[in-house]
């Protein structure tokens, strides 16, 4: 008896090894890098809202590099255009906070 519980035992854990090295593979895109500046409004201090924003922005999904100069009012965000966009950057930037202190816009180029 104690044969045929260590023999179902054995099979068992060998139909869960092999079960679970038979998952899915993801395709995995190659990182396609963009640039976006996006002017943000409403930042009134250095610490308190720029670098908020830029931790946060560094922290989302897609993002590359993020950095938020607090005198020009603009944030300079490398992304990676399979993950996320223009827009939903500039909304995201806009949803800090509940959406009420910062409003975010794509910046024209110069």
């Amino acid at each position: 008896m104690k044969i045929k519980k260590i023999l179902f035992t054995f099979l068992l854990a060998c139909f869960v090894l092999i079960g679970c090295k038979s998952e899915a593979k993801k395709e995995i895109l190659p990182v396609n890098k963009q640039n976006v500046s996006l002017a943000i409004s409403g930042m009134t201090c250095q610490i308190g809202c720029a670098r908020t924003i830029q931790s946060k922005l560094s922290k989302k999904e897609g993002v590359i590099d993020a950095k938020v100069i607090f005198t020009d009012s603009i944030a300079n965000i490398e992304f990676d255009a399979n993950t996320t966009s223009k827009e939903d950057l500039a909304s995201f930037v806009s949803g800090i906070a509940g959406g009420e202190l910062y409003k975010a816009s794509i910046a024209s180029k110069e």
